[in-house]
């Protein structure tokens, strides 16, 4: 019988829901790998993370499925695991140190998709504040943070004068703002195969009641805040046939392409939003994206009528 470890982020004392939801993934992995005949065991990972891996390493479990999103809630340490998981030769789910790293880093992840032709918004650095056009809209956003955080509705602005005082405090390192695609926002899952990856049936994430004066983003009320406005109105339908053919082949060859230029593995999810002609702008490529039962991507997977025990069999199809 194999034998996996489920790692994923011991979440703190007094953890908000964006940390406590990886138990929710945990539980669902668990039951679903020992539904394939799989032994499971789980090992939380903190800012101990070195020794912890290294213990893991002595355990010699065949596999470990990654789950680890954070160490003590800072994504900027996200990728410091998979390393650790390389340098002891174990094997793991998802994605690579190099994918995951890359696509962490949402300015590097920006400048790479520019210079290999994939869409996706202006970015600019704090300091490069003065390279903003009058008239214009913008969106600041944590480099290495995901589920939103950091991410308010006073994230969206208007660069007019008096602007500034939005990016007072915010350092290049760890802050950067992207011109705002004012449309609509679609996640597009994908998960490994052995014919190569497959584009499930994306997602539209509808914002319902928000009048002119209301951003229409996903920030972190939307995704956390169970009893606020944003997360009431937030909500994620599969429109199906009901997208023209143009904009879906725009979709998916967006995704595609995210997926082989970052070398992704296992399972991802790729977040675009669309202008009014349909064009396709990437805003954010997660590696590894939210596999909680009521999730984006285990949604995703249930539209395309795949029982989950097949979907986590061709993820590990896939370890690194």
């Amino acid at each position: 019988m194999r034998r996996c470890c489920i790692i994923y982020n011991e979440p703190r004392e007094g953890a908000l829901a964006d940390e406590l939801d990886v138990l929710d993934q945990v539980a669902h992995i668990e039951k679903h790998l020992v539904d394939l005949g799989i032994s499971v065991y789980r090992k939380g990972i903190t800012e101990r993370f070195m020794a912890e891996i290294a213990e893991l390493a002595k355990e010699k479990p065949d596999f470990v499925f990654n789950l680890v999103e954070s160490i003590n809630n800072k994504g900027e340490l996200i990728y410091f695991v998979p390393a650790l998981l390389n340098l002891y030769s174990i094997p793991y789910s998802g994605n690579s140190l190099e994918s995951i790293f890359l696509t962490t880093n949402k300015t590097i992840c920006s400048n790479m998709m520019k210079n290999a032709g994939i869409n996706n918004p202006g970015a600019y650095l704090p300091s490069q504040s003065k390279l903003l056009k009058p008239g214009r809209k913008y969106i600041i956003k944590p480099i290495w943070e995901d589920g939103s955080l950091g991410i308010t509705s006073d994230s969206v602005f208007d660069c007019k004068p008096g602007f500034e005082v939005k990016l007072k405090g915010l350092d290049d390192a760890h802050w950067f703002i992207e011109d705002f695609i004012d449309g609509r926002e679609f996640n597009i899952s994908v998960l490994a195969g052995k014919d190569g990856p497959e584009v499930l049936p994306p997602a539209e994430i509808v914002f319902v009641n928000y009048d002119a004066g209301r951003p229409r983003i996903i920030d972190f009320k939307a995704k956390w805040d169970m009893d606020s406005f944003e997360y009431i109105n937030t909500v994620r339908e599969f429109p199906g046939n009901k997208i023209n053919n143009h904009l879906a082949t725009n979709l998916k060859e967006a995704a595609l392409s995210c997926w082989h230029l970052f070398s992704l593995k296992g399972y991802a999810r790729v977040d675009v939003r669309t202008d009014s002609n349909d064009n396709v702008y990437v805003i954010e490529i997660n590696g590894n994206p939210c596999i909680s039962p009521d999730g984006g991507f285990v949604a995703a997977t249930k539209e395309a009528g795949y029982p989950f025990t097949d979907v986590l069999q061709r993820i590990i199809s896939d370890l690194n």
